[in-house]
């Protein structure tokens, strides 16, 4: 298939994998939390067929955003809110946040809990794996976004402390996946439908399609990614500076 030897579907798979690494450490601790008390013979179980349930449905959520980002003023909003993400990554969070996470010793209330659990937390990376799809272009959003769930999967099940550790011991990790949103903040909302006739348009690789001009396109991704750095940094410092070791 010719989407295989696309330069922009193996950026966005890559975008993908940064993504699932990035935000799928919170579901992995949700899953955690909320299997915690079945016994040890059920705790396997309810993780899997928590996570199952948790990927069906960003499956459909993921269906509906790439159709919402046609939409005027969607890829705005879905921008915005990416860069807001971004900065949060940058920004000390509490760690009790998880707190109020009711853990079941019964197999199909800890399920229930997980999937509406990772319903509530998955915005994010429904809009982030979203505006990566969609911005490889040609057709291949579903694909992608089918990939970007299969890579999430273990990450979600088996990830949480390795995830943690990787953040922990290469705090610029958090710093460039948090830029990582900022870049795909920038090429989204570059592109929303409502600015077509006000940006700079050149013919893309299909007949009757056109694609931002590219020196612009770029742009205001290196600038959505330098706005989530400096914007994180200052509301870091303004806490106190207790965000310096995520940008470091």
């Amino acid at each position: 298939m010719d989407m295989f030897t696309s330069p922009e579907f193996w950026l966005a798979v890559g975008q993908i994998i940064m993504i699932d690494i990035l935000l799928g450490g919170d579901n992995a601790v949700v899953i955690a939390l909320a299997c915690r008390k079945l016994p040890e013979a059920q705790r396997r179980l309810g993780i899997l067929w928590g996570t199952a349930g948790a990927i069906l449905l960003r499956v459909v959520l993921i269906f509906f955003a790439l159709t919402l980002l046609k939409l005027p003023f969607l890829k705005l909003v879905g921008g915005l809110l990416l860069l807001w993400i971004g900065m949060k990554l940058l920004v000390p969070e509490d760690e009790d946040e998880h707190g109020n996470i009711q853990a079941s010793d019964k197999l199909w209330a800890a399920v229930k809990t997980v999937i509406v659990a990772d319903f509530v937390m998955s915005l994010d990376n429904v809009i982030a794996i979203a505006g990566a799809a969609e911005g490889a272009g040609g057709g291949h959003q579903m694909p992608l976004v089918i990939f970007g769930l299969l890579v999430s999967i273990p990450i979600i099940v088996w990830g949480s402390q390795l995830v943690i550790k990787l953040m922990d011991r290469f705090p610029m990790v958090i710093v460039l996946g948090a830029m990582l949103l900022g870049w795909i903040a920038g090429t989204m909302m570059v592109g929303d439908p409502a600015f077509s006739a006000y940006v700079p348009m050149v013919e893309g690789d299909k007949p009757g399609s056109s694609q931002v001009l590219p020196a612009l396109y770029y742009g205001c991704g290196v600038a959505g990614a330098l706005l989530v750095l400096a914007l994180g940094k200052l509301v870091a410092a303004r806490q106190g500076g207790g965000g310096g070791s995520a940008a470091a």
